[in-house]
């Protein structure tokens, strides 16, 4: 499925990826990728949401309201101690990450389920809903007879979802859903 995605809309399941670890949630949710597309590089479904009255911040407010944030392992004193004595908070996980990778830091995601002949699935860090709105992104593209899926596919599989925290924020911010699909059926395929 991946290899069907367009570049702008890879980019929207990576800036879904920072959101959540800037949130310190630990999945990725609808939420996460609503706020990706709220981004202006993605194109036609950032604009069409934007018209809709969402904007970045006030998503992220909902999502703080909704869920929180997870308070990472050290607090801002923690943090203003260390530097009192010249250990710079942010340039050790830089450093570490830098070694490391991006997220050496984070707990590692839980194990997959286990399925009932010993195996077991792999894990993600996406939400089962998140999921779901990435595989409905799928079957939207090809309803559409469209050859790639892209960010305003995504958006469609996050509405078609409709239980995911994504659409009740949509839904929450006055946007009706039914027509929100229609604006983003009649955009033309982008190539």
């Amino acid at each position: 499925m991946l290899e069907r995605f367009t570049s702008q809309a890879r980019q929207v399941v990576m800036d879904a990826r920072a959101e959540r670890r800037r949130l310190r949630h630990d999945f990725i949710g609808t939420e996460h990728l609503l706020l990706a597309l709220l981004d202006e590089r993605v194109g036609a479904a950032g604009e069409i949401l934007r018209g809709a009255g969402l904007t970045a911040d006030g998503v992220r407010a909902e999502i703080e309201r909704q869920v929180g944030v997870r308070p990472g392992g050290l607090g801002t004193a923690d943090a203003e101690a260390l530097r009192s004595i010249g250990i710079d908070l942010d340039a050790v996980r830089d450093a570490v990450e830098g070694t490391f990778g991006e997220g050496a830091l984070e707990a590692p995601p839980q194990p997959g389920r286990r399925l009932w002949y010993g195996r077991r699935l792999p894990s993600s860090r996406l939400s089962r809903r998140a999921r779901k709105a990435l595989e409905l992104s799928l079957r939207e593209a090809l309803r559409l007879n469209h050859r790639h899926i892209g960010p305003e596919h995504i958006l469609l599989g996050l509405i078609r979802e409709g239980q995911g925290l994504g659409a009740l924020i949509l839904a929450r911010a006055g946007v009706d859903l039914d027509d929100l699909r229609r604006t983003i059926e009649e955009l033309p395929p982008a190539a």
